[in-house]
């Protein structure tokens, strides 16, 4: 840190002036602190990277799977979600949202666009993309849950907005905080699968950012419907043949990551956890200032004293700027930290979706043995009791199921290296983007601190004056 910004925080402060300003006496204090611009949304830095500065960043290459991310690097797609409107009223409403896209690739007729876009467009995206990519080992970014109590009350309200929570608990600024939330995690989502290298030149996802006209209606991502019941009995399903059924893992290098990715999820749980939890005592606390601000207005108007009341009054004014930076605060907690800790949970359970995937390739493999060593059973039997129509059937049943079974270890294989590709990359972003976040939440917060240390350095010479 320079010189000037280790100095004493009360340095700049004579204790014994007493010209002060009775009009604002925080005029030198106000340095106000948004995260209006950034909380849950593209960074201002983003949105100023043009198309020339995409094409010169750096790449480095430093392992096989870093080339597609040098690849990805080059070849940049930035997107941004926003101004969510409800199109509609009643049940039958919806919320639409923007979808800005800027972008270098050549597989794009333009470099900028925008389309409009509802909540089912999205989900659509992420199941068309999990039916192709998922049997192949690749890890699908995860698109926000469907809520249906979140959804139903903010079809029986009015026109959403983003604009920050006041603190208050109304219905209103409830609604306004769940589609926001929403808005940012569609956003990370659709980022996520533009940094893909195989995931961002699908035809799907280029339709999705490009086209202009209306998308078919998703019907199967409805909660409600009976595809949607559907895809909940499969879910049942597969959650019952994970809890049943165990790989005997030969490779100790998926052994080791299994047990790394399971490790990384329980810590993750708990700091998610945690971080909420402080999110909501910062929240309490900017109310408790906000109680103090009244408290001190109160007394402040019949204290007798001009001196004292004309202090109380300026103390009254400070805790409602430290309630709307205690406010911030919180926002800083949940939107900068605790939703992208809620985006690597996503991301671990995409993953260990494609270890099931692993599994389930596994099993079809050990199968089709299974059956060549019944087939081949058979046909000795056959020999033995000397019917030759018999051998003939399980001859060619044998080569039927030779034929699956070398079908299947090939694609045990090729989902097991893929697998192992996509997790290195996932390593080499996951570092990079977990450093972007911390370090952002640092800088947040300190902006909060300082502001904080301002507010109460500018209300001593006040203090200082009662006499």
């Amino acid at each position: 840190m320079s010189e000037e910004t280790d100095a004493p925080v009360f340095s700049t402060v004579d204790i014994n002036n007493d010209n002060r300003d009775e009009e604002d006496l925080f005029a030198s204090a106000v340095q106000e602190v948004s995260l209006d611009s950034e909380v849950n949304g593209t960074s201002e830095s983003l949105e100023k990277v043009s198309i020339t500065d995409m094409s010169s960043m750096p790449a480095v290459v430093g392992s096989p799977i870093m080339e597609e991310i040098a690849t990805e690097r080059a070849n940049n797609i930035i997107i941004t979600v926003t101004e969510p409107q409800k199109i509609g009223e009643g049940m039958s409403s919806y919320v639409a949202y923007h979808v800005l896209t800027k972008t270098n690739m050549p597989i794009f007729s333009r470099h900028e666009f925008t389309v409009l876009r509802r909540f089912s467009d999205f989900l659509g995206l992420h199941e068309k993309l999990t039916e192709k990519y998922l049997r192949s080992g690749r890890i699908i970014p995860p698109a926000p849950e469907k809520s249906i109590v979140g959804t139903t009350k903010l079809k029986m309200t009015s026109t959403p907005s983003t604009e920050s929570a006041n603190g208050t608990n109304s219905s209103a600024s409830l609604q306004s905080q769940f589609v926001e939330r929403r808005r940012a995690a569609l956003e990370r989502f659709l980022n996520r699968v533009a940094q893909h290298p195989v995931l961002c030149i699908d035809p799907d996802f280029r339709e999705f950012l490009e086209s202009d006209t209306e998308l078919p209606k998703a019907t199967s991502t409805s909660a409600l419907s009976g595809a949607g019941m559907l895809r909940l009995f499969n879910k049942v399903g597969e959650t019952v043949n994970k809890i049943t059924y165990r790989m005997d893992e030969s490779d100790p290098w998926f052994e080791e990551r299994i047990a790394r990715v399971e490790g990384l999820e329980a810590q993750l749980r708990r700091l998610c956890g945690a971080c909420e939890a402080l999110a909501g005592e910062r929240r309490e606390l900017a109310a408790r200032s906000h109680d103090a601000a009244r408290a001190a207005a109160a007394l402040s108007a019949a204290d007798p004293h001009p001196p004292l009341s004309r202090a109380l009054s300026h103390l009254a004014d400070l805790h409602e700027k430290i309630e709307h930076l205690r406010m911030e605060q919180s926002n800083t907690d949940f939107y900068v930290l605790t939703e992208h800790i809620k985006d690597y949970l996503g991301l671990i359970g995409a993953i260990k979706d494609v270890f099931h995937e692993r599994v389930k390739v596994f099993q079809n493999w050990q199968h089709a043995q299974m059956q060549l060593t019944k087939r081949r059973e058979n046909k000795a039997k056959a020999e033995l009791a000397n019917r030759p129509e018999k051998i003939e059937q399980a001859s060619n049943e044998i080569i039927e199921w030779e034929s699956k079974v070398e079908r299947g270890q090939q694609e045990f294989d090729t989902i097991s290296r893929v697998i192992k590709k996509e997790l290195e990359r996932w390593e080499e972003t996951r570092v990079a983007e977990l450093r972007a976040t911390i370090l952002r939440y640092l800088e947040e917060h300190m902006k909060h601190q300082a502001q904080s240390i301002r507010y109460w350095d500018a209300f001593l010479p006040e203090a200082r004056a009662i006499k």
